[in-house]
């Protein structure tokens, strides 16, 4: 546990110190390519606290679904699972389309940045961008499937409870916790490993389920050291999404208008959202780097080719 967390603090420090080393040219994927993509889930957050019929709208539409499936709703995981799932599937659909364009591109262009190479051009770009799309698509296909199976399985356990006459209030509580606790450390692996697999498709140019089954071997016996490296960011962002909530949404409740200074703070709030999804971009490259290193020979072998790595690369990891 020692040797994780001391690994991670390290790459952690590591990305800070490549973040400010290309300054520039973060600050300007920030800018330009992340902004969109922070503003996009930041508003779709605002329209959600706003408008309660669309969140009412979406939750009683998975209610049904579930209610169909012969899910138990008397289940107290049913009224969170429905929430959290309702909130995902807007806020996924709302910023879809800055997800496929800028968000993938800026993964392509964190990818390219080095010492050597602060500015890389366009044009490199964007050949890598339907290498990061067509993983991009089976990333997505396989958090599907992970949610699916999920489900399934906990469609299944709630049915064979209640066969075996399994139905008192503490029995679907611990049923309901357990399964909390398992579609947790499903869904945060799928996510990893699918960003890792993105981060690999951009530093190797390959797409598909090959970046993905890369993604898996990197990740083995590094799932802890992952865990707690996406962990900062993701606790920064959430942070920062607070803020917005206090500081833009409330403020516009509040005066019933939007007025230069509200929307300047949010354009300021985005911005910052944008920087630390740099930093986390900068953590995946390093980190995936730190497994390429570590895996040396074996890594080579099994896949046929090499990737030599910069010098200064090494000295980061």
């Amino acid at each position: 546990m020692q040797n994780t967390m001391g690994e991670a603090n390290k790459l952690l420090r590591s990305s800070i110190h490549a973040f400010f080393q290309n300054y520039t040219s973060f600050i300007s994927v920030a800018a330009l390519l992340l902004l969109p993509v922070s503003s996009s889930f930041l508003l779709s957050q605002a329209i959600l606290t706003s408008s309660p019929s669309t969140l009412h709208f979406i939750s009683s539409r998975l209610r049904s679904l579930f209610q169909a499936s012969s899910f138990p709703s008397s289940s107290p995981l049913f009224p969170l699972l429905n929430l959290l799932l309702s909130q995902t599937l807007f806020s996924s659909i709302f910023t879809l389309p800055f997800t496929l364009t800028f968000l993938l591109l800026a993964k392509a262009s964190v990818a390219q940045i080095t010492p050597k190479n602060p500015f890389p051009p366009f044009s490199s770009i964007l050949n890598l961008y339907p290498t990061l799309l067509t993983t991009h698509i089976f990333s997505s296909f396989i958090l599907l499937s992970a949610n699916s199976s999920i489900f399934v399985t906990l469609f299944l356990v709630f049915n064979i409870a209640e066969l075996v006459g399994v139905s008192s209030d503490e029995s679907l509580l611990i049923i309901s916790l357990i399964g909390v606790i398992i579609y947790s450390i499903v869904l945060a692996n799928t996510v990893l490993i699918c960003n890792l697999g993105l981060i690999v498709s951009a530093m190797e140019n390959c797409s598909g389920y090959v970046p993905l089954l890369k993604a898996c071997l990197l990740m083995r016996k590094r799932v802890a050291t992952a865990l707690s490296l996406a962990l900062p960011t993701n606790l920064a962002m959430a942070l920062i999404e607070a803020l917005f909530q206090y500081r833009v949404v409330r403020l516009y409740h509040v005066s019933k208008k939007l007025n230069m200074a509200i929307v300047c703070e949010g354009f300021l709030v985005a911005y910052m959202h944008s920087v630390v999804m740099v930093v986390e971009i900068i953590v995946s490259c390093l980190f995936y780097k730190r497994c390429r290193l570590s895996s040396g020979e074996d890594w080579e072998e099994g896949f046929g080719y090499r990737i030599e790595m910069e010098p200064e690369d090494k000295e980061e990891v």
